[in-house]
């Protein structure tokens, strides 16, 4: 039997960073969604299920798995939304006999399903997969925990840093492979890995007093930066001397960070590496953020705040909330964000005052007003920040591009632009 990681009708919770991948492609902790599910069934097969426009691009990202193509008898299909601990496979069994769908909260969480059940869903295969998928099959309640939406990943991402930490340092036997130069300061040391090729320069403090700090190959911390409680920091990546990064930090592979980042998660190819504030945030993949751009995350009031999201305004329930920013999208030197501010995908935002705090896919402008960013011209400038990375732009990434395009046309038309 193989396991289908599956997109349920909650993904545009997710947006704007769905818009470009899979919900379980999003990162929490060290890895992605989809990863920690792996990670309960090491010796299961697994294929994926997503929105038709994005089978070409993760096919691509995952040559050796199945997307959108069930060959095998049998499957049982797992919601790429679950926050998956170490219980899942005791919560969802591998190799149950009879067909079998498991519920929380009137969610679909998983189903097991063959012969007819799985003919049925494979001649008419929908973009989400959901419970009414599942008609006259035994059900079962389970305790699962869902992310909801993007700032679930946020607010979960200390408790995944401090799981992750232990499951990816607790059978090696050296925690220190990298160089850590003189006049480094390393505080609770048996809580701080640095693997073989990073680098530590002198003046940098690594505190790890309130939380485990992971430095991954090849990534260099420069001098004088400070990094404290729950950081991970991704193969490759830069910090720039004198940042400040501290309390349940990712910055995935590649990335360059700098000034102050508090409780944010960065995909890869993304840079924040000057002056300025970022915090309770999500930056999607080749994101820029120029110089001394700020980012509110925190009411005067100190109240509940409300976001703009996939055309309705929702009480996140949240006292902090920052930026959301999709994909290859930037903002200018001395750009103002305001609380729980939302740009779509390859939108460029500059200029003084603050910008709406929602900002659609291929706007560009600010707070005196918008234009649209062709998606011509937008491919262009992608595939140029792309080859910097010795990356190229490939067919697919221009479709998802276009797509995009004519998915958020009404956004763009509602604003008058």
């Amino acid at each position: 039997m193989r396991i289908c990681i599956f997109e349920d009708d909650q993904v545009y919770n997710f947006e704007p960073l769905t818009f470009t991948r899979p919900v379980y492609a999003l990162v929490c902790g060290f890895t992605t969604l989809a990863e920690k599910i792996q990670r309960n069934f090491p010796d299961a097969k697994i294929s994926f299920h997503t929105r038709k426009y994005l089978k070409d691009f993760l096919q691509n990202t995952l040559p050796q798995n199945e997307v959108n193509d069930f060959k095998d008898d049998e499957y049982l299909f797992i919601n790429g939304r679950i926050l998956a601990d170490e219980n899942l496979a005791k919560q969802i069994p591998y190799n149950l006999k009879e067909d079998r769908i498991f519920v929380k909260d009137n969610f679909l969480a998983a189903a097991k399903i063959s012969g007819k059940n799985l003919e049925k869903l494979k001649q008419n295969l929908p973009d989400q997969i959901s419970i009414n998928h599942f008609e006259n099959i035994p059900e079962e309640k389970v305790d699962v925990d869902f992310a909801e939406y993007i700032w679930d990943l946020i607010y979960a991402n200390r408790n995944f840093l401090i799981k992750d930490f232990e499951f990816f340092t607790s059978k090696e036997k050296e925690k220190i492979k990298g160089k850590v130069y003189e006049g480094a300061h390393l505080v609770e040391k048996d809580q701080i890995f640095i693997d073989e090729g990073a680098s530590v320069k002198p003046g940098a403090v690594l505190d790890a007093s309130d939380g485990p700090i992971y430095i991954s190959k090849n990534a260099k911390i420069l001098a004088n930066a400070v990094l404290e409680n729950c950081i991970y920091i991704g193969e490759s990546s830069l910090v720039r001397s004198g940042a400040t990064i501290h309390d349940n930090v990712t910055i995935s592979k590649i990335c360059k960070a700098g000034g102050e980042i508090e409780d944010a998660i960065f995909l890869p190819y993304s840079n924040k590496q000057h002056a300025g504030f970022i915090g309770h945030a999500y930056l999607g993949s080749w994101v820029n953020l120029g110089a001394d751009t700020n980012c509110s995350d925190l009411k005067n009031n100190y109240g509940s705040i409300k976001i703009y999201l996939n055309g309705k305004e929702i009480n996140s329930g949240k006292q902090f909330l920052g930026v959301l920013i999709g994909d290859h999208s930037k903002t200018g030197i001395n750009t103002m964000l305001n609380t729980a501010t939302v740009i779509g995908v390859s939108s460029n935002i500059f200029g003084a005052g603050f910008p709406d705090k929602y900002i659609p896919s291929f706007a560009w402008g600010g707070a005196e007003g918008f234009e649209t960013f062709k998606p011509e011209k937008a491919v262009e400038v992608a595939g140029k920040v792309m080859l910097r990375r010795n990356i190229e732009m490939k067919n697919f990434d221009e479709k998802i591009f276009n797509k995009v395009f004519e998915m958020t046309k009404d956004e763009r038309i509602k604003k008058g632009f």
